[in-house]
């Protein structure tokens, strides 16, 4: 169980930082994405993957799970959404007003108007 989320993570991260080094806004937008799902999966394996008992007064000597990482991934998942809808929007705007998503092409445009 551990092997298969320490996969999914590192094939998360890895394709999100192969569409980081990308020239297309759409491709880097996207493995921005990938990108924090890989940490905040990263984050929640921290966390502890094992059965555990709610964290509720009253539970014995069970144990019990660190609620921590939770909030911290709801927290970044949040936060995550907004700049991926700002960044879809800038994207967006930047292919209506240039007609191109691609880097190299938009380099040079703003210093020659």
């Amino acid at each position: 169980m551990h092997f298969a989320v320490l996969t999914v993570i590192a094939v998360f991260i890895t394709c999100g930082v192969y569409l980081l080094l990308d020239r297309t806004l759409l491709r880097i937008i996207i493995g921005l994405g990938l990108l924090s799902n890989g940490v905040n999966l990263a984050l929640l394996a921290s966390g502890g993957l094992g059965a555990g008992a709610a964290p509720i007064l009253g539970q014995g000597n069970a144990t019990i799970v660190d609620p921590l990482p939770q909030a911290l991934i709801l927290t970044a998942i949040v936060i995550g959404f907004g700049v991926t809808a700002l960044l879809l929007t800038l994207a967006f705007a930047s292919y209506q007003s240039q007609l191109s998503d691609d880097l190299e092409d938009l380099h040079g445009r703003l210093d020659d108007e």
